[in-house]
């Protein structure tokens, strides 16, 4: 998602264009029995759409027909909505105003808004298969309780009437960007909060993360006729409001007025996002066998920035092939790079990014929220109560994608994460990842945390199983979890299936503990080797051995717990309980020097007893 962050961390780096495979697109939906004991929630919504660009305020039309697919008979349903956050006195400006490290994307701005600049969305009526329902609006949360319960497997209709206000901009979504976009429409409809195994959830929106249910989208859109829109789903008239993408040259007939309509269809999406301004270019890349790619951007940037977003486009087509064929196929039609938000934001096909940057960055933040695409729209994990899944993952992989593509930096694209979890552990303020996104103490903790050691999680497992495992166990998970709603367990089961090593404890130790990883050589006496854990957390070693003669051995101590060894061609020795605090062993012949983990790629938060009869540079 989103932050410049993460950015700064990442190592922007090499590459070879991979061609995609062919495309099969989503049309229809997941079926709701996807297993004996698993189930999801089905939503479809038609929302029409008249906005008035001139006040920034809009009337909509919502029908939902939404399908109870639990065990559970509900009683009470529950919407967000999200634009009611933008107003003083609300749980974001209060949160703001008292975190230590406040964002200064929000500070104190949200108390600072006049009437005409607040964001609000007001529901009118709301009805339930066609007779009134109560409700109430608290917050950023619409409180339903319904006339008749939903029984399992029952669809019921809902349809509402409501007004809403687009906020200046202040966090991702709003008006009048700091670079001039008009609208950047993200969570601005009222929006179906989910229901899972753990029950509703709705947490009020302070500016974190967001959880969705599996649906289609039909949007109609009335907009001001001087402005270009694009965004999630597949825009069904084209020729109506000006656009042949076959050939821009011929003149179009456009109907007469001061509107135009805009008709989107997106199937099997859980959010949907649009943006518009008068003032955008709109770039079209076909892709061989593939998506195409839409660019919209203002033609007003300047011709150094205007130079970056044609150079960016045929690198997206990049990062689109390497991410199809190292997690899994994209399965939509189409995905647009989009100027507008405050950062970087990720939405179903499409993100927005702000535009004003060197094309070093602007690459970079294309590649994090493309490859959200992945790590949590199609792996729809809850990003509110495990954003390591969705920010984590998506680091690691985008910082994969980024050296294979740049051509250049650091050999290990984790390097600068490793430095930065480091940072956090020794600032005494780190979080267990458990943590609820909205629950951490600080920014910085649930920074670190979720993009950090979040993508560490899959970089270490490359130590703990092998690289190889891990590649493989990425695209199990895709295709195990896809269009679903996966929970940590499910990528450690996945992991698991792949390497057949049990990764219980790592999923533990790693997630819900701040357990660190501190192991050191004790001593070296002749062939005998002595290794210590200082650290709470355990974890298998490698060991890199040179004898007195100047050859080299390279050697794996598994943990024993983990029921199994990593593929490697180093000498494989006893295994390591984790409740011994040391553990010796002889090798061949008479140690000269010794070193743990040459590779880097454990999290150890004491390098200097890492080593045994090497000199540091």
């Amino acid at each position: 998602m989103k932050k410049s962050f993460f950015l700064t961390l990442s190592v922007v780096l090499l590459c070879s264009c991979a061609q995609t495979k062919e495309v099969k697109y989503i049309e229809k939906n997941v079926s709701s029995t996807i297993t004996n004991s698993y189930w999801q929630q089905h939503i479809d919504y038609t929302m029409d759409i008249d906005m008035n660009v001139n006040n920034y305020q809009y009337k909509g039309k919502q029908k939902v027909v939404y399908t109870n697919n639990s065990p559970d008979e509900l009683t009470k349903v529950f919407y967000h909505l999200y634009f009611n956050a933008f107003q003083p006195g609300s749980q974001m400006d209060i949160r703001s105003l008292n975190i230590q490290d406040p964002s200064s994307k929000i500070g104190a701005k949200i108390g600072k808004l006049k009437p005409s600049e607040i964001g609000y969305i007001k529901v009118n009526s709301l009805q339930q298969n066609g007779a009134d329902v109560a409700y109430e609006t608290v917050g950023t949360i619409l409180e339903v309780t319904l006339n008749t319960p939903i029984k399992t497997g029952e669809s019921v209709t809902f349809d509402m009437l409501f007004d809403a206000q687009v906020p200046n901009q202040i966090r991702r979504s709003g008006r009048n960007s700091a670079e001039g976009v008009a609208l950047s429409m993200s969570q601005w409809y009222p929006k179906m909060a989910e229901y899972d195994f753990q029950g509703w959830h709705t947490p009020p929106y302070i500016a974190r993360e967001f959880h969705g249910v599996w649906g289609d989208f039909d949007v109609t859109l009335h907009i001001d006729k001087n402005y270009v829109v694009g965004g999630t789903g597949y825009l069904q008239n084209a020729q109506e409001v000006g656009y042949n993408y076959q050939d821009k040259t011929k003149p179009l007939n456009l109907p007469k007025g001061d509107k135009l309509t805009w008709h989107f269809k997106a199937p099997n999406v859980h959010d949907f996002m649009w943006a518009a301004d008068p003032d955008y270019n709109h770039d079209v890349l076909e892709m061989p066998n593939g998506p195409t790619l839409h660019f919209l951007y203002k033609k007003t940037l300047n011709s150094d920035y205007l130079a970056n977003w044609k150079k960016l486009q045929p690198k997206t087509a990049e990062l689109m092939a390497y991410y199809s064929k190292n997690v899994g196929q994209y399965p939509y039609k189409q995905y647009s790079v989009i100027q507008g938000g405050d950062g970087g934001m990720e939405y179903a096909m499409s993100t927005l990014v702000t535009g004003e940057r060197k094309f070093g960055s602007l690459f970079g933040v294309t590649a994090h929220e493309m490859a959200h695409t992945w790590f949590q729209f199609l792996l729809a994990s809850n990003e509110s109560l495990h954003p390591w899944m969705d920010e984590g993952f998506t680091s690691y992989i985008s910082g994969k994608a980024s050296y294979d593509i740049m051509q250049g930096g650091d050999k290990n694209p984790n390097a600068g994460p490793y430095r930065a979890y480091n940072y956090l552990v020794n600032s005494g303020t780190e979080e267990v990842l458990s943590t609820h996104a909205d629950r951490y103490h600080t920014n910085r903790a649930y920074s670190i945390g979720s993009y950090v050691k979040g993508s560490m999680f899959l970089s270490q497992l490359e130590y703990i199983i092998g690289s190889d495992n891990v590649a493989k166990g990425l695209k199990k998970y895709f295709d195990d979890f896809s269009f679903k709603h996966p929970t940590p367990n499910d990528i450690k089961r996945s992991m698991e299936k792949v390497s057949g090593i049990h990764l219980d404890w790592y999923l533990n130790e790693w997630t819900q503990t701040t357990h660190t990883i501190d192991y050191g050589i004790k001593s070296v006496d002749g062939k005998k080797i002595t290794l210590e854990r200082i650290g709470k957390m355990p974890m298998p070693i490698d060991l890199e051995v040179t004898y007195t003669d100047g050859t080299k051995e390279s050697f794996n101590i598994p943990l024993r717990m983990m029921r199994g060894v990593k593929p490697t061609s180093a000498t494989v020795v006893e295994d390591w309980g984790w409740a011994m605090p040391t553990y010796a062993f002889e090798a061949s012949k008479a140690v000269k020097s010794v070193q743990i983990d040459k590779a880097n790629l454990m999290a150890d938060i004491n390098a200097d007893n890492n080593a045994f009869g090497i000199k540091k540079n």
